[in-house]
């Protein structure tokens, strides 16, 4: 087994049926449905002769399938499920099969209804659907012709049911690639927009390549990468049927990793066992050809699957392969020209997240250094003076002196003052022999927030933050600003003596609770714009609870 991966939801994304676009081919469809339908029954009025048999009846079904269209009609425009569902054209199709067998006649032109039902079926759902609606009106303008007509025509119903036949596969087949676009479309709008530079380097690949397993329906989804400079390898790994909130990097030795990178580079690459190994050549250049079978035995058997699409990854720093691992999924050349555009699209924006955090981090700890620095020159440093001072007029003060015991307490406070503002700026630098880790950020900022807080205002504020909130700085930042939007509020809006702080992490969320002690009086229903507008600038959401004694709390919860 490779690595470790996640699952966010299993099986094939789902169709864009809450879009724009989509609501507006609703709209279109139904109403068509209503102007068949009115044409229909007027053409019943008009031209009863040509119904042959059953004109009465015929009228009748013509009216309630106007007011079937119109029901439809109205539930489209409420934006309702139901005008969107599956459920419409096989509905379609059972109406297109009572109007052929009430005219009772086989060269009745009214077979010619069941194209609505197919061309709807093909270019909202796809081939399956459509091919399956294809063969059901098939079969049922066939069966109703042949029980209802006493004559039947047996070439006119062969010609018109090859030409259902035909003409539906036809639709089917332009409707698989009309839906397959909308989903690539999707994907490719999807890996941009959860680019995210604050969700760091190791949230946004998780997410990228989650989204491209789930596309393709795959096992899993591998990504190895070499650096150009040192040569070391790093793997990452998503699997279907597990879930966690990012997956980290993972070396791995250059043995391990020269299978993986043995494919010929700057090509993209099929294999399936029954049909062996077979790339495609380059993007720009898509021609079949088959080297030896051997590497792609040897990756399916390490990629512990029966097929696989590969493309390279060519960054400024690095280069290597992603692999989309799938079980007999005849994987095309088209797939693989997508997974392309996927890397083409995804990973230069990732690039350049990584070097975005790579010099917010930088400046980060320059200053931690620097706030440590101006912790020692302009309070440490005074205290000290003070405590020597202390000191020294205690040495001069004789035994008999009353206030022997006063300069002992301000000698000894002054010292618990050094001691915790050397501890407080120690926080701010580098552990000792361990340069590379630092301890979070957060922590000594939310303590400080408080602490200046009680100063001013002269409330107390409890925090309580999770040791294991694993977010990046940039992502601190954007926390602290929340927090200190919070702390003012409560300052400002509220006359609370007392309030709480509370950060957890959980299931790939971060919750921030904010909440202050109430006045003894409801408090009306609000919602912190500021801090709303910056959840939702980082795809989270606010909920504010209160209760009537005044008791307050702002719920935050952020996507990490």
């Amino acid at each position: 087994m490779l690595a470790n991966g996640l699952e966010a939801h299993d099986g094939a994304p789902a169709k864009l049926t809450a879009g724009g676009a989509d609501l507006a081919d609703a709209r279109m469809v139904n109403s068509m449905r209503l102007v068949l339908a009115v044409s229909a029954l007027l053409a019943s009025v008009t031209e009863p002769h040509q119904l042959h048999e059953g004109v009465a009846l015929a009228g009748w079904l013509f009216a309630a399938y106007v007011a079937h269209s119109l029901c439809l009609y109205g539930l489209a425009l409420q934006q309702h499920p139901v005008a969107q569902s599956k459920l419409t054209h096989w509905l379609d199709v059972a109406w297109y099969g009572l109007f052929v067998a009430v005219t009772g006649d086989s060269q009745s032109l009214l077979f010619l209804f069941f194209f609505f039902a197919i061309h709807v079926s093909s270019f909202r759902w796809g081939f399956d659907e459509g091919a399956r609606v294809t063969v059901a009106a098939t079969a049922l303008f066939v069966g109703t012709a042949f029980f209802s007509d006493p004559h039947p025509d047996w070439s006119r119903i062969l010609l018109r049911s090859s030409f259902l036949l035909a003409l539906g596969y036809i639709s089917a087949h332009w409707g698989e690639s009309k839906v397959a676009l909308n989903r690539q479309l999707a994907l490719l709008r999807d890996v941009s927009e959860i680019s995210n530079p604050r969700f760091g380097v190791d949230h946004t690949m998780t997410r990228v390549l989650d989204k491209t397993r789930a596309f393709f329906k795959a096992k899993s989804c591998v990504l190895i990468l070499r650096d150009k400079e040192t040569g070391v390898s790093h793997i990452r790994s998503i699997q279907a049927g597990r879930s966690k909130p990012s997956v980290h990097a993972e070396a791995i030795s250059a043995k391990t990793a020269e299978p993986l990178l043995a494919l010929p580079p700057h090509q993209l690459v099929t294999y399936r066992r029954s049909r062996k190994f077979i790339t495609h050549g380059s993007p720009r250049s898509l021609k079949t050809n088959k080297p030896e079978t051997g590497i792609g035995e040897h990756l399916t058997d390490l990629l512990e699957g029966d097929a696989f699409i590969s493309a390279p990854v060519s960054l400024r720093r690095s280069e290597g392969r992603i692999y989309v691992v799938t079980e007999k999924t005849a994987n095309s050349k088209s797939d693989a020209l997508f997974l392309s555009h996927i890397v083409a699209q995804a990973f230069p924006v990732i690039e350049n997240i990584e070097l975005v955090d790579r010099m917010a981090t930088e400046a980060a700890s320059q200053e931690r250094q620097k706030i440590a620095l101006d912790i020692h020159d302009r309070a440490v440093q005074p205290y000290i003076g003070l405590s020597l001072g202390l000191s020294a007029m205690r040495n001069k003060a004789k035994p008999d002196n009353l206030l022997l015991d006063d300069i002992d307490k301000l000698s000894t406070m002054a010292q618990q003052a050094v001691d915790d503002l050397r501890h407080y700026a120690g926080t701010f630098r580098p552990n000792k022999g361990q340069r590379n880790r630092q301890e979070p950020l957060y922590a000594a900022a939310l303590q400080l927030q408080a602490k200046q807080v009680r100063a001013l205002y002269g409330v107390e504020i409890a925090v309580d933050a999770a040791p294991n909130l694993r977010i990046n700085d940039r992502m601190t930042v954007e926390v602290l600003q929340i927090v200190r939007e919070g702390l003012s509020n409560i300052c400002r809006h509220t006359l609370a003596q007392f309030g709480a702080l509370r950060l957890q992490r959980s299931a790939g969320w971060l919750h921030i609770q904010i909440e202050n002690a109430g006045a003894s009086a409801p408090v009306p229903a609000f919602s912190p714009r500021s801090i709303t507008e910056r959840a939702a600038s980082l795809g989270g959401l606010v909920r504010v609870h209160s209760d009537a004694n005044g008791f307050t709390s702002v719920h935050i919860e952020i996507p990490v």
